[in-house]
């Protein structure tokens, strides 16, 4: 077996809250290879959103062991961290968090153009990305002129563009009706197959994980 793109030993998050310690993560072991969608299944409050933050390398705080493409990242410094994301990691969070002022082709070029991208090239990758998740009629218009299922998939185009080895999805399509939920994750599963990107997914949603390659349930603060 190839090594895993991520691999977590013993990795545990508190919180203290006055005179109270709050164990959030509490020793998790984890491993996802290339190319595997895993569901993070989990209630609000199990600490799904924590293991996302502590994996993506977003805040520090952390014990135990994060390997990323088998580079022990839970200790680099901040540029190593930005590093290790820039190339390794897509994020797609529950709300899309599209810059405003640019439209739906420029929010998917602006990371590639921060990966080293040719802007020609750039501006081509996320067209055919953004054609393949149906939205070719709408490139030019600005995230407020796009339905909520739109921006998602904008968001997911973006997640995509720099052919991350791991993309890392916070309930990402908690913010949209049973209907298009359905179809805006169905479109994001076959993209990350597509692509041949690893994906951990974290979901509330028994029917959404059911779709994907293997399950993970997280109960306080441990995998199951």
């Amino acid at each position: 077996m190839s090594e895993p793109v991520l691999a977590t030993r013993g990795l545990a998050r508190s919180f203290t809250q006055g005179d109270v310690t709050i164990d959030v993560l509490r020793g998790v072991d984890l491993a996802i290879q290339p190319g595997e969608i895993v569901a993070l299944l989990g209630p609000s409050g199990s600490g799904k959103s924590t293991l996302l933050q502590a994996v993506g390398l977003l805040e520090g705080g952390f014990e135990g062991s994060i390997r990323l493409r088998g580079e022990e990242a839970a200790g680099l410094n901040d540029e190593g961290r930005t590093r290790v994301r820039r190339e390794t990691l897509g994020f797609v969070y529950q709300f899309h968090h599209l810059l405003p002022e640019f439209n739906a082709r420029e929010n998917v070029i602006l990371p590639q153009l921060v990966h080293g991208a040719d802007r020609d090239a750039a501006s081509k990758r996320a067209d055919g990305l953004l054609s393949t998740l149906g939205l070719a009629n709408r490139l030019d218009h600005r995230p407020a002129k796009l339905s909520g299922g739109e921006q998602q998939r904008v968001a997911v185009a973006r997640a995509i563009a720099n052919k991350p080895p791991l993309v890392l999805a916070d309930e990402p399509t908690g913010n949209l009706d049973e209907a298009t939920a359905d179809v805006v994750f169905g479109e994001f599963l076959n993209l990350v197959r597509g692509e041949g990107s690893a994906a951990l997914v974290a979901t509330h949603n028994e029917r959404l994980a059911a779709k994907m390659d293997r399950v993970l349930r997280l109960h306080e603060g441990r995998l199951q």
